[in-house]
């Protein structure tokens, strides 16, 4: 048998059905603003956004390796995303050697820019030089240019021999 529900159980359901109902009202009032402000602000963007992630740049670092019995030195960059364009060696007080784009730098043409200035004796002697060098870097054209030391030594120099230089190792100066 049902209960006869008092009138003061009968306000207190209703009391808590509007309670309920102005609790959706109130939530679906916020979500329309929601949505009207949504809509607003979409109708400013100039299309889908695009996100790209730039890469920094890295500067050039060389690198030497002897061949050729240390007649040669090749220069190099170290980063494989960097392409020499022309590479310039200049030995203080002397004119600057073209190595070009392969970074060849031949042992007589330094030994032709150190002129009397080339340290004598035996043993590895050590030149500094100035690097001015063009490359490509992700499609831009740029410029840097370095301190390093070239590393050498002297070939022959008997008595009926004439003296060559010849390369032994290349660093960051």
């Amino acid at each position: 048998m049902k209960e006869q529900e008092t009138e003061a159980q009968r306000k207190a359901r209703l009391r808590w059905v509007t309670l309920g109902e102005a609790i959706a009202i109130a939530a679906l009032i916020i979500s329309a603003a929601g949505l009207w402000l949504s809509w607003r602000t979409s109708g400013d963007d100039k299309g889908p956004t695009e996100v790209v992630e730039k890469r920094q740049a890295v500067p050039l670092a060389l690198r030497g390796k002897t061949e050729n019995d240390g007649r040669v030195l090749t220069i190099t960059p170290v980063e494989d995303s960097h392409a020499l364009q022309s590479l310039d060696v200049t030995v203080a007080g002397a004119a600057a050697i073209e190595a070009g784009s392969d970074g060849q730098l031949e042992a007589s043409d330094l030994e032709t820019a150190l002129g009397d200035k080339a340290a004598e004796g035996e043993g590895a002697h050590r030149v500094r030089v100035q690097i001015a060098s063009k490359y490509v870097e992700a499609g831009a054209d740029k410029l840097a240019t370095g301190s390093y030391v070239i590393s050498y030594r002297w070939e022959g120099g008997g008595l009926l021999g004439g003296r060559s230089l010849r390369f032994e190792g290349f660093t960051r100066g």
